[in-house]
């Protein structure tokens, strides 16, 4: 952490110095925290920054206290974008060194679109993440649209040490391409079956409707109480896919999984099927 801070202190202020109320070194760490606990815009960061703010005070000056969320936005506007790149490459180092080790086991690939952040010129920013298990962010790409995760996912992962990890995304990330990368990388994948992928989601669809194969697979249930629901999520998984056709084309595929996931309230219930490949 000394190595972000020295570095962050560096960070040239172009504001008028009688006018400035709140460190942009201060402001760039919190969104730095902010966005590690997964906080996707301007307004979640400052409830975050005043929600942990003895934490913060531990790294961080803060002599006027937590700035809103518009003071946040419009510091972190003027921060030249090179010198974000170099917090980013640090920041990839430090993962990659035997600190980076502690924190990194279970890794979900995910796409949203950040809110508050557009105009009528520019669309909102949609920002493909790297989240550990913990809600940790390891690392981001901003892409133009939803659709141009397919490119912005390898990307993302070249900047991390990801050996040893489990990589999760949803149907979006689920490509040939992606697999190889994942595998050249020494990782492991559970990635979600959709209609993008045509027969292979029909066919692992068609498996699990046989009621034969879902009795030989391996079953796993929880049970959760939340907020007046109980969720019932159910697990089965099989590594008997030798008459998988495309078994061939996603490397180190071994199993394939189906997920229902059974919520009950007061109003009645709902039931969610899913399928995977790992």
């Amino acid at each position: 952490m000394k190595t972000l801070l020295d570095y962050v202190s560096t960070v040239a202020d172009i504001r008028q110095e009688k006018k400035v109320l709140h460190k942009m070194m201060d402001i760039i760490m919190i969104v730095f925290f902010a966005m590690l606990s997964n906080a996707d815009d301007w307004v979640e960061m400052e409830v975050f920054a005043r929600e942990h703010e003895d934490f913060l005070r531990n790294y961080l000056e803060l002599p006027n206290g937590i700035p809103s969320h518009d003071t946040i936005q419009r510091v972190f506007a003027i921060v030249p974008p090179e010198f974000l790149e170099g917090f980013q490459g640090r920041w990839n180092e430090m993962l990659n060194s035997g600190e980076g080790d502690r924190i990194k086991r279970l890794l979900a690939i995910d796409g949203k679109t950040q809110r508050g952040n557009s105009s009528k010129n520019q669309k909102a920013n949609h920002i493909v993440s790297a989240v550990d298990e913990k809600g940790f962010c390891l690392g981001q790409k901003r892409v133009e649209e939803k659709t141009n995760e397919i490119k912005a996912i390898p990307e993302l992962l070249d900047c991390l040490n990801i050996k040893g990890t489990i990589i999760t995304t949803d149907a979006m990330g689920t490509q040939t391409a992606i697999v190889r990368k994942i595998q050249q990388k020494r990782a492991d994948y559970v990635l979600a079956l959709k209609a993008n992928q045509g027969s292979l989601s029909e066919d692992v669809r068609l498996y699990f409707s046989d009621m034969g194969h879902l009795q030989r697979s391996a079953y796993k249930k929880t049970t959760e109480k939340a907020r007046g629901k109980i969720e019932r999520r159910e697990y089965w998984q099989t590594d008997d896919i030798s008459w998988l056709s495309q078994k061939k084309e996603w490397r180190g595929l071994k199993t394939i999984i189906l997920t229902r996931n059974t919520v009950t309230g007061q109003r009645g219930g709902k039931c969610l099927w899913r399928k995977g490949i790992s």
